[in-house]
């Protein structure tokens, strides 16, 4: 009898290390999960590959403080989530922010994508529609770079972007889109944009930042963008 009990110990005592070691590695998989995030980001100039034996730190995000491009980040963003990664990138850059307001603010009745009469509905379907900005981005000719960012409206830029690049001469710069979106990809919006700045332009692909983007991942990408 006392043998039997001794063997019953011994088999408990292994189920419960196993069932510990199982829950700790569950824990610590958990944790790296929030700590690195997951990021979707799709772009010609996207994130460059390393093996396994030269993995990412903090410190390669860095950005060279000698960088003599300078930089503006250009953003319109109703609901916030476009104003978010505009100001992580002007921070990682780092860069100057610009906000591009509308003249007459825009509705939450406005922004109905489901009825045909809003304003938004409207603008989108009008090929001539530019919204009008208020206020203008003091010494343009000043920066080498501008990232531009905006939200998906029906598939493209909202026509208020629109209005922003044919405002300014943007002849010898470079242009980076990006954008923001419950599901659509860049898609032809990019396309569509680049139709309205000179051949002289540089002109990035684009991007589209997905939510659930962590800002460590957003870093990597701007230290990886091909100037």
């Amino acid at each position: 009898m006392r043998s039997i009990k001794f063997v019953f110990s011994i088999v408990c005592s292994l189920g419960l290390i196993f069932i510990c070691t199982a829950c700790g590695i569950h824990l610590k998989s958990q944790e790296q999960g929030v700590v690195t995030g997951v990021s979707q980001v799709t772009s010609s100039h996207s994130l460059s590959e390393k093996g396994p034996d030269s993995p990412r730190t903090e410190t390669d995000h860095a950005i060279p403080s000698d960088r003599k491009n300078k930089a503006l980040v250009a953003y319109f963003s109703c609901t916030g989530h476009t104003e978010i990664f505009a100001k992580y990138i002007a921070e990682l850059f780092p860069a100057d922010l610009y906000e591009i307001v509308p003249a007459t603010p825009y509705t939450e009745i406005d922004l109905d994508y489901s009825n045909q009469d809003s304003r938004t509905s409207i603008e989108q379907n009008d090929p001539a529609s530019r919204p009008e900005i208020a206020g203008t981005v003091d010494q343009m000719g000043e920066y080498d770079i501008i990232f531009l960012g905006y939200p998906i409206w029906w598939g493209q830029a909202p026509k208020i972007i629109y209005t922003f690049l044919e405002s300014y001469s943007f002849s010898g710069k470079t242009i980076v889109p990006f954008c923001t979106s419950g599901s659509s990809e860049i898609g032809s919006s990019v396309e569509n944009l680049h139709d309205l700045v000179s051949e002289d332009v540089t002109w990035f692909s684009g991007t589209r930042l997905d939510s659930t983007m962590s800002k460590e991942a957003l870093a990597e990408w701007v230290d990886t963008l091909d100037w």
